[in-house]
Parts: structure tokens; sequence; C-alpha cells
């Protein structure tokens, strides 16, 4: 009875009650589509940092990756490589020479990172080609090939074609120059990557450090997500001298971004739901004094205290979760249409969002797991909103209500 006929008592006032509905229901697509937005994103951050830089594991000497020195490197890399690809857990391997040295061209000079690589199987692993803007990677004629970045190319302004001179370290700690000609320039999603790593075909770089059947990197690319553990295990096993990483040791940045994303996500739709819980309070005290003479009648008759508590708070409860289905449903259609669509925003900030090594063109996903907590979220919000109408219902005495 007392839930009917709140029900009933929202509906007095049809206009008030839709608008209050309908800006419950913007509230809830505002926050459900950032929620979105941002899973979207890190999921597209995710697939980048696996799938184009990091890949799910990676094996080094144990001492390598502390000064990236080239006499740390892993022997007999081939044969490693062959037995890995042999697993049926995994996608694809590739084996990478790495040195730390500088570029320098008569318009400029940069640190970089040297990556010496087999194309085909770096493709199969980070889809080094589906990157190249221009050229044609480091199969194209001539001696000593290299890939290098669009934003380093426009730092120390170059072009495909340019003669450049890479100066490192080899195995015996001999400073090495060599001349390599610009057979491809790629960009990627991560301008800060693109700024400081080259790549090269491994057999020169290996020739140049002095290094036979040897890297030091092996990138593993699994088949699915949900076998990292399993796979770094059995390669820790197997490989015991060697260290093994997965991505998120590799990049604890991306670890903590997703992580926190959800601690953000909430205090975004709490500040929304904070903000309409004032405008469904000002409704609510707005129906009491439109009915401060039929609230003391009712008193008056005989309800009590918790009958009149529990009417103002079914009001309020309805009231809210009346525009939580449309919210939802609203929230879902916007988020589709652009999952299909995608939102563009390289005009106004592309170069930020490449910055931090995400893409400029965005897909919200629908946050179906964060949806319980939405929902949670709103009928606590409905219960803090009924609180003070349910106070200022209970203090009106009634026989001054009923002369008003």
């Amino acid at each position: 009875m007392i839930v009917s006929m709140a029900w009933r008592n929202i509906w007095r006032n049809k206009v008030r009650s839709v608008v209050i509905i309908t800006s419950i229901a913007l509230g809830l697509v505002a926050g459900i589509f950032i929620m979105g937005l941002y899973d979207g994103m890190l999921t597209d951050r995710l697939n980048t940092v696996i799938r184009q830089e990091v890949s799910h594991l990676q094996l080094h000497h144990p001492e390598f990756q502390k000064d990236y020195e080239a006499i740390y490197s892993i022997e007999h890399a081939m044969e490693i490589v062959e037995l890995i690809r042999s697993e049926d857990y995994v996608k694809a391997v590739s084996a990478r020479t790495i040195a730390h040295g500088m570029l320098a061209t008569s318009t400029g000079s940069a640190g970089v990172q040297i990556t010496g690589v087999q194309e085909d199987d770096e493709h199969l692993v980070s889809r080094l080609n589906d990157k190249l803007i221009e050229g044609e990677g480091l199969a194209g004629e001539g001696r000593n090939p290299i890939v290098i970045g669009k934003k380093l190319a426009d730092k120390v302004k170059i072009s495909l074609g340019s003669k450049l001179v890479l100066t490192f370290t080899d195995r015996e700690y001999n400073i090495v120059s060599a001349a390599f000609r610009v057979t491809g320039i790629y960009q990627s999603a991560n301008a800060p990557l693109d700024e400081r790593n080259v790549y090269v075909q491994s057999a020169d770089l290996n020739r140049l450090m002095l290094l036979e059947d040897a890297c030091h990197e092996i990138a593993v690319l699994l088949n699915s997500d949900n076998e990292l553990v399993v796979a770094q295990q059995k390669l820790s096993g197997r490989y015991p001298e060697l260290m093994i990483e997965n991505w998120q040791q590799l990049s604890p940045e991306t670890k903590l971004m997703i992580e926190t994303t959800d601690t953000y996500s909430i205090i975004f739709i709490g500040i929304i739901m904070l903000a309409l819980m004032f405008g469904i309070i000002n409704t609510m005290l707005m129906a009491i004094l439109e009915r401060t003479r039929e609230i003391g009648m009712l008193v008056a008759l005989g309800m009590n205290n918790l009958r009149l508590f529990l009417l103002v708070l079914w009001e309020t409860v309805l009231l809210t979760l009346a525009g939580a289905p449309f919210g939802l449903i609203l929230s879902w259609l916007v988020i589709m249409y652009f999952n299909q669509s995608g939102i563009d925003i390289s005009s106004f900030s592309g170069a930020a969002m490449s910055g931090f090594g995400f893409s400029s063109l965005l897909y919200p996903e629908f946050p179906w797991l964060k949806i319980p907590l939405v929902l949670y979220i709103v009928g606590v919000t409905a219960l803090l909103a009924s609180l003070f109408p349910s106070y200022k219902a209970l203090r009106l005495v009634p026989v001054e209500a009923m002369r008003q």
C-alpha cells in the first residue's frame, strides 16, 4: 500500500517528476559514457602495449636490463626461439639484438635504442610493417637498411633515402660506428617510442656487435591473454638461467593505469550522482511543502512516523530508480554508436594523446562489469536523498499542518 501510494504521489506533478527523471537519466548517460570511454581507451592501450610494443613475455639475460651491455646476451638464441615457437600456446616469437647509442646526421643527432630484428618474425610480434608510412621497411634494397620513427625523422630532419651514422659499443666494449640508409619511416600510437627506437636487420647489428648466434631479447606473443601465467611458469621452468617477465612487469605504468581506472570511474559517477542528489532533495522538499496539509491529515488520522518515513522514502527511491532504466538504455545506444564509428580527436588533441601512447581515434566500450556498481551508487543516492525530506515531513505538527 505504501509503495503504490508513493508511486501515485510522484505523478501528481508530472512535469516536475519528468524533469528530475530526465536529469537522472542524462546524468547516468554521462557517467556511463565516461566509464565506457575509459574502458575503450585502456583496451586499446593494452592491445598496443602487448601486440605492438613489449608482447606478452620477454626473455633476457638477468644482467642485461641493468646497464644494457652487449656482453649480456642470450646464447644459442635461434635454437631457443624455435623451441618456444613449437609450443601450442605461442603465436609468434621474435629475437631482438639491442644496443643503445647515438644516431647522427648532417642536420642533427639523437640518442636512440637500436633494435636488430628479423623482419618477418618482428612483424608477427609487433606488426612493424603495418606501422610503415613511407618506404619498404627492412626489405629494401641496399646495404645496412634502417627504419626510423616519423617523430625522430622530423627531429633530425631526414627523410626516406637519407644516410645516417649509428655509434654504439660492441660486446668487447669497443666503440663502433656504421653508416645506414633510411629505407622506411614508421608511425605508431606511441610518439615517445617512435622518437627513440630504430630498427635494423639483426644480421647487420650482430655482425657489428661481434655476436654470432645470440640476441639480447626474445619477445613472445601468445595465442590468448588468459595463457599468460601458465606460459610464464613453463618458460621459467625450462630456462631458469634467463629472466622471464610479462607485460605487467615490463610496463608497470600500464598495469597501474588499469588498476586506478575503476577508482576514477567511481569518483566521476559519484560526483554526478551527488549533484543529482541535491536536485532530488529539492524536488521532494517542494512536494512535501505542497502537501503539508495532506500530511498533517494523514498523521491526524493515525499514520505513524514509520509509515510517513517509508512513504517519503519510497517516493524518493521510485523517483530515482525511474530514471535508471532510461539512462542505461540510452547510454548503451550512445556507446554502441560511437563504438562502431569511433571518436576522432586528432584535430585538437592527437599529439597529446600520442605523447601518452594512446590512439587519437577512441572507441568506447559499454562497461557491463561496472553496471552493478553504478546501480549500487544510484540506490545509495536515492536513500541518502530521502533522509532530509523524510526528516522534514516527520517534524510537521499535525494541527499546524492542517491549518495551512
